[in-house]
């Protein structure tokens, strides 16, 4: 095949490839979102494909013949140039069964956790809480942060890394999206959820609470491990009472986005909608960042400003 044959290829999005030739592969989950009826945990969003259960995912058509349908490249290339070869396979591709899901060995410190997050700007306090419930910790071999995300069972369905130096991060394999991190309230009787779209943002966002002399605790703090409504959605059938939602995702396009997709998805379901007595948007303020650890640090910045000016007056 020739480099133009392979460079066609690669201009197919899996959204439009699946419109020409799998049109009942489709099925709409959101305003801006589709699923493929064979991979329910297949997200088509924003361009880009996910394939939430096997925690892999693409840009392209072509990515997705080779990974999820099991084709080598020249037939997927083939298939996309209308070379001959059929779009569907003639036989179901054996896929690997999932990697199970098993948690990093700790390690016996968190000592680089409880540095790194300090240095985001979230509260030491909240950081203890949650080395304590065990919701985080620090793994043995790299030293990353671990998000531990569980069910109602206490036992860990999820978690991801972030890297206490780099931009490393990751999902584990094998983590179900759907039970994702979140720092819980301490209170049964809870009402109240908030919810980011990242574990740190999460924690920033109780943080910012507590610097605003409120009761942080009064709410649940959850992650979405990005903009998917799954963790949202799994959260709120597992604990009846929560009544109000704020969305605090990211100030950005992806983060708006989100946003619509997860009050469309809350309106839509009848249990949660008749359910829900308070639903809004919470963005943070632009002029610190897009995000919420980035608004954090602008207002611990602007406290420590203000404290140095009080300082010199004196």
């Amino acid at each position: 095949m020739t480099e133009e044959q392979i460079a066609e290829a690669k201009r197919w999005d899996l959204l439009s490839y699946l419109q020409a030739y799998e049109p009942d592969e489709l099925k709409k989950s959101g305003p801006r979102e589709y699923r493929t009826r064979s991979h329910d945990s297949l997200v088509i969003s924003n361009g880009k494909w996910h394939w939430c259960s096997r925690n892999m995912g693409g840009r392209t058509a072509l990515d997705y013949l080779i990974k999820v349908r099991g084709q080598d490249f020249v037939s997927a290339v083939e298939t996309l140039c209308g070379g001959g070869a059929s779009p569907f396979l003639s036989q179901p591709v054996d896929l690997p069964p999932p990697k199970p899901f098993e948690l990093p060995e700790p390690g016996r410190y968190a000592t680089r956790v409880m540095g790194y997050l300090q240095g985001r700007g979230i509260d030491g306090g909240i950081i203890s809480r949650c080395l304590q419930d065990g919701s985080l910790y620090e793994s043995f071999r790299y030293h990353n942060c671990v998000f531990v995300g569980r069910d109602m069972e206490g036992k860990a369905r999820f978690a991801c890394l972030r890297g206490t130096f780099g931009d490393f991060k990751m999902d584990v394999p094998g983590s179900d999206k759907r039970f994702n991190f979140c720092l819980a309230s301490p209170f049964p009787d809870c009402q109240k959820v908030a919810v980011f779209e990242s574990a740190i943002d999460a924690l920033s966002g109780a943080t910012l609470t507590k610097l605003a002399g409120k009761a942080w605790e009064d709410a649940c703090y959850l992650s979405l491990g990005g903009t998917s409504p799954l963790a949202l959605v799994q959260f709120l059938k597992d604990r009846p009472g929560i009544r109000h939602v704020a969305l605090c995702l990211d100030n950005d396009g992806a983060g708006k986005s989100g946003t619509e997709k997860l009050m469309e998805t809350l309106r839509s379901d009848r249990e949660l909608s008749g359910r829900i007595e308070m639903l809004r948007e919470a963005a943070p303020p632009e002029r610190y960042g897009k995000d919420y650890n980035q608004h954090l640090l602008g207002v611990i910045g602007e406290m420590k400003a203000r404290r140095k000016e009080k300082s010199f007056e004196r």
